[in-house]
């Protein structure tokens, strides 16, 4: 095996290939990676406390040292680079805070001083960072000076206060925040009344936030962290304090759904993360509890170890969380995106079925559970090949526009993505490149010709592409990512017609040549280079 590049052992010599697979694999090494907590209070006292755990062990935390000031409620105020965490905001003592301190994450000590929040947007912000610029979106407390729309922006690896970044789509406070390399994302908050509102930014730019979609619950003081794909957000009071765990995918717009259950109901905790493992700790009421799940595998939270006292209202950060490389800490992946898995979803005994199943390509065994879709369903199916899976359409029995997505890194029930074109969708076939999702035909019942497509980083409804040459169903496609192949089928008798579009494209389908003998309800698989059917 290669000497991959490990941060805390860079030695060898690799390709730039090996780099890309390493990171776009998760297993570019972040041994060692710290998360630390800092200000927060107990239930007779504000703190300046911070303290830090290595997150690839567990146990308790260890003293770092003191910010400069007494700071509670400036949970989720914190930006992270890979060598530099900040505390941002809150609020003691009857005034806001708006002080941003900052410290040297793998070097113990007390804090400096970085800069200062604008007035407007102290206590309580959302931090959201890549490794070069971090940002503050809305903040305050339900007392005065109130909530604020206000996003703005540091550049991490300097010192100074902010610069104005945009608005968020709601002006509210105690919202969390979280981000991966491109997109920061605010969820959550108070108007004061609650508020269920998801809105993203991208971080690389400025300009106002854009509607992403709605937590299941409304609730203020969630606490929040993320790998490169996948959000946690997690309590929050909703009327009581609340121990669900909701997840998104940050690269879609959609609703959250439930991942999994905190050990006890609480909100004004603090989520940190090395991508692998999501760290929560302390809230309200005061706790002392640190917890973690996987991004992975999802479920309940573990325990992971202790605070020095149980608090709440304390803000967190690490140099290995999602908007930096995704972290490794063990041993190499036996899936790397795009390189090994395979799902069954759906299907009949004949009883329709919700279930996915995956299995491990290059190995022998037998399917492992994934998750549900969201109906039980027969459909047609594709995938990006690294990120994204789909089934689309279907009979539920009745049949269904309906378009599903899962995440194929890690485990989980399909969300809902969009629509097909037309109704009655039964029987059509997919396929797909990196970028673009195609869905072609139906049942002989609803005479479809249909070709669809749809963007699959972007959750929406489909678009026409074009037709096939035959109202078909039972047919498979095949595809290399540049082009779709389609053949056989029933037309009602069987068909040898194989035909071909560009993916990349719109248009109907072109004759390729025929199968050796017609014939339908048949299955398909491919390479990059060739395509088979079988029946």
């Amino acid at each position: 095996m290669a000497n991959y590049p490990q941060l805390d052992d860079c030695s060898g010599v690799w390709t730039l290939k090996e780099v890309n697979d390493a990171v776009m694999g998760g297993y570019w090494r972040e041994a060692g990676s710290r998360g630390v907590f800092g200000g927060g209070y107990t239930p007779s006292a504000a703190l300046n406390v911070m303290e830090f755990i290595t997150m690839a062990s567990t146990g308790d935390v260890t003293d770092f040292g003191d910010l400069s000031g007494l700071r509670q409620n400036s949970h989720n105020g914190n930006v992270s680079s890979f060598t530099r965490n900040t505390f941002a905001g809150g609020y003691h003592g009857g005034s806001v805070s708006n002080q941003i301190d900052y410290v040297t994450i793998m070097s113990a000590g007390n804090s400096a001083d970085f800069g200062n929040l604008s007035v407007a947007t102290g206590g309580e912000p959302a931090g959201m960072s890549n490794s070069t610029r971090g940002i503050y979106g809305t903040g305050g407390i339900a007392a005065s000076p109130g909530e604020t729309n206000t996003i703005s922006y540091i550049t991490m690896a300097s010192t100074g206060d902010v610069v104005d970044f945009g608005d968020a789509t709601v002006a509210r406070f105690s919202a969390s925040g979280l981000s991966n390399t491109t997109r920061g994302i605010m969820a959550g908050g108070g108007t004061p009344t609650k508020q269920n509102t998801i809105d993203f930014i991208e971080i690389a730019t400025t300009g106002n936030a854009t509607d992403f979609g709605d937590l299941g619950t409304a609730k203020t003081g969630p606490f929040s962290c993320a790998s490169s794909t996948i959000g946690f957000i997690a309590g929050g009071a909703n009327g009581g304090s609340s121990n669900v765990i909701e997840k998104i995918n940050i690269a879609s717009q959609s609703n959250a759904l439930d991942f999994g259950d905190l050990v006890a109901v609480r909100n004004k905790g603090i989520g940190t993360t090395n991508s692998l493992k999501a760290i929560f700790a302390g809230g309200n009421p005061a706790s002392d509890v640190i917890e973690e799940t996987r991004f992975s595998t999802g479920g309940d939270t573990t325990d992971f170890g202790d605070l020095s006292a149980g608090k709440a209202g304390l803000s967190a950060g690490s140099n290995a969380h999602g908007g930096l490389n995704d972290g490794y800490q063990g041993t190499r992946p036996t899936h790397i995106p795009g390189s090994g898995r395979g799902f069954h979803c759906g299907g009949g005994t004949p009883t329709l079925l919700s279930t996915i199943e995956t299995i491990h390509i290059p190995t022998l065994g037998n399917g492992n559970d994934f998750g549900d879709l969201v109906t039980a369903k027969n459909a047609g199916s594709g995938s990006s090949g690294l990120t994204r899976g789909f089934a689309a359409g279907g009979a539920v029995p009745s049949k269904t526009d309906e378009i599903v997505s899962i995440e194929m890194q890690s485990l989980g029930n399909g969300a809902d993505f969009g629509n097909l074109t037309t109704t009655g969708e039964n029987m059509g076939v997919g396929a797909s490149s990196t970028t673009r999702a195609l869905r072609a035909g139906s049942n002989l019942d609803d005479h479809r010709n249909v070709i669809d497509y749809w963007t699959i980083a972007t959750a929406g409804n489909a678009s026409d592409f074009g037709d096939i040459a035959g109202d078909y169903t039972t047919h498979c496609g095949v595809s290399n990512g540049t082009r779709a192949v389609f053949g056989g089928g029933m037309a009602p008798a069987g068909v040898n017609v194989i035909e071909y579009v560009t993916i990349a494209s719109t248009g109907d389908a072109q004759d390729f040549g025929d199968l050796t003998v017609a014939r339908g309800e048949l299955g398909s698989a491919c390479s990059s280079t060739r395509g088979i059917w079988l029946a």
